[in-house]
């Protein structure tokens, strides 16, 4: 556990020292005062809790404060923590019903989402699953580059298409072939969307109408990548992705970088989807399977 508490502080290092670290330093051996709670409440907005998680959490503080009889800033340090932990689902065990089991992966451009796919695929590979790539980023040639690079280098074959094909016949063909060559998941990378563009999402359900004609049940499951850097809008990517394809979990990306973080606590309150892995570097085994308490100790580190 050691180790990965570790690991974890490594990489959220910077995203502590952004805004967390601040409520750390907050939270030192003063008297607790009506400008603690303000300057507290500001941090945790600023840190992008939101304000309905923020709110909620100073005034279960405020309470514990009354109930335990607290005097000083740092002894609500532990109740914070707590208050935070209990915010977070700790994410499901992976289900891979189907041979082959077929994810798909969304979100916007510049997400991580391709990047984040790659990853996906090393870790299974380390698990001994067979993985197949499906490169539906067709209107993105750097994308379906960037993944075929990333195979290579996995040797985990890919089904792609010509550049600006369609989208459809790409997911379509991966799922033919990840049935015949019987392998034990198949990973599509779909194109990036913006969730305000109408017509791209509309794109998006297309292709998830696809994969389910080709292969009943599928796909088993949709996955969508948020950049953790965007704060609150990652919010409003969520609420459109899920209405357009109903996506049961989360990977935050680039959670290693001066992230703020707290978008993990808005998304779990919103949506109730479970965050399922986080990008804490640029290697292959940065990405790491969400671990809730190891998020928070990384994060109010300081």
């Amino acid at each position: 556990m050691t180790d990965v508490l570790s690991r974890w502080r490594e990489g959220l290092s910077r995203t502590g020292k952004a805004a967390f670290g601040r409520v750390a330093s907050l939270l030192g051996a003063t008297e607790i005062t009506a400008e603690t709670w303000d300057e507290l409440e500001a941090l945790l907005i600023q840190a992008d809790l939101g304000i309905d998680t923020t709110s909620s959490i100073i005034d279960s503080l405020k309470s514990i404060t009354r109930e335990r009889g607290l005097l000083r800033s740092d002894e609500l340090r532990s109740a914070l923590k707590a208050e935070l932990r209990s915010r977070l689902d700790d994410p499901p065990v992976l289900d891979f019903p189907a041979h082959p089991t077929i994810i798909l992966l969304v979100g916007v451009n510049g997400s991580g989402k391709t990047t984040s796919a790659a990853k996906l695929g090393g870790l299974f590979l380390a698990q001994g699953r067979t993985v197949l790539f499906g490169a539906a980023d067709t209107f993105r040639a750097a994308a379906v580059d960037q993944l075929q690079v990333w195979a290579d280098r996995l040797n985990i074959p890919v089904v792609a298409g010509e550049s600006g094909s369609d989208p459809g016949a790409v997911a379509f063909n991966a799922v033919q072939s990840a049935v015949s060559r019987g392998v034990d998941v198949l990973l599509i990378d779909t194109a990036g969307r913006l969730q305000t563009r109408f017509n791209l999402m509309e794109e998006l359900r297309k292709v998830h109408r696809v994969v389910g004609k080709t292969m009943p049940d599928a796909p088993h499951a949709v996955w969508l990548v948020l950049d953790a850097t965007t704060g609150q809008n990652a919010l409003e990517q969520a609420r459109k992705f899920h209405q357009a394809v109903g996506v049961t979990g989360i990977i935050l990306a680039k959670l290693d970088t001066s992230a703020r973080g707290g978008m993990a606590f808005a998304v779990q309150r919103e949506l109730g989807i479970p965050i399922l892995f986080a990008g804490l570097g640029e290697k292959p085994e940065d990405l790491t399977p969400f671990n809730p308490d190891a998020f928070i100790d990384g994060i109010l580190q300081g």
